[in-house]
């Protein structure tokens, strides 16, 4: 990039990486939503997001680190405590458990990250390392992702809801308030990175930021649906289907 972009057409560009590369776009989140998966394709799925969801107070630790002033981290931290929870709060990082519950699987073993698929380990570390090590600019604008999730989470919960007979309600409680926390902490993010990118240059790493971003949730799908679902190949260690059930819950009924 050589010019300078006007904040609404920054924005307009931003907006336009989600539409193509958000991963509400895979074939294994379309084929979640529309009732196409197993039931053991889904434990896959809540298997490995665990994972991803129990990251996230990490990376938001490393900008929270790295800002400033009081009124940033206050505006920041309310992200970790959204997902850490309080002593009288559950979080997301609970409620992803109890979603695990749910689906069948021992939580002793979703929540030891044994099992996860070597895709999924390596995608979510890429993205706790960017954080950790890019630009603050490049830091906020890689949780952009969050501009195009609380649409997304609709679609995925009906779908859901409608196509499985072993999801409820309290399953998905996760989701409940996932939308107005993602258009609160987008809302924010967007924000910073239009006042704060202010040359060409630092409007790229912006754009490259959301880009990348959106490929952390992208492999982490493909990881799912190589090894759970076409060609059906599991890498040494992963979590074998019908294994470590909750209770003895059967593991092998289909949705």
């Amino acid at each position: 990039m050589t010019e300078m972009m006007s904040k609404t057409d920054l924005e307009a560009a931003l907006r336009q990486i989600g539409e193509e590369r958000y991963h509400s776009n895979h074939p294994f989140q379309i084929m979640l939503q529309e009732g196409r998966l197993s039931k053991q394709q889904v434990q896959a799925w809540a298997l490995n997001r665990y994972y991803y969801q129990s990251m996230i107070p990490v990376k938001d630790a490393h900008i929270l680190a790295r800002l400033d002033t009081v009124e940033l981290r206050r505006e920041w931290r309310e992200r970790i405590i959204d997902h850490d929870g309080t002593e009288t709060e559950r979080g997301g990082i609970v409620k992803w458990i109890a979603l695990a519950d749910g689906v069948g699987l021992d939580r002793e073993y979703v929540m030891s990250g044994k099992g996860i698929l070597p895709g999924t380990r390596f995608a979510v570390d890429a993205y706790v390392h960017f954080v950790r090590d890019r630009t603050l600019l490049e830091a906020i604008a890689s949780s952009l992702t969050e501009l195009f999730s609380p649409n997304v989470i609709g679609v995925r919960t009906r779908g859901m809801l409608e196509h499985y007979d072993f999801i409820t309600r309290e399953t998905l409680a996760y989701f409940d308030k996932r939308p107005v926390q993602a258009k609160r902490d987008s809302d924010f993010a967007l924000s910073y990175c239009l006042e704060q990118a202010t040359r060409p240059e630092l409007q790229e790493a912006v754009m490259n930021a959301l880009k990348f971003k959106c490929q952390v949730l992208w492999a982490q799908l493909d990881a799912l649906m190589h090894a759970y679902v076409e060609p059906g190949h599991l890498p040494f260690d992963a979590w074998q289907p019908g294994t470590h059930a909750r209770n003895g819950d059967a593991t092998d009924r289909a949705a």
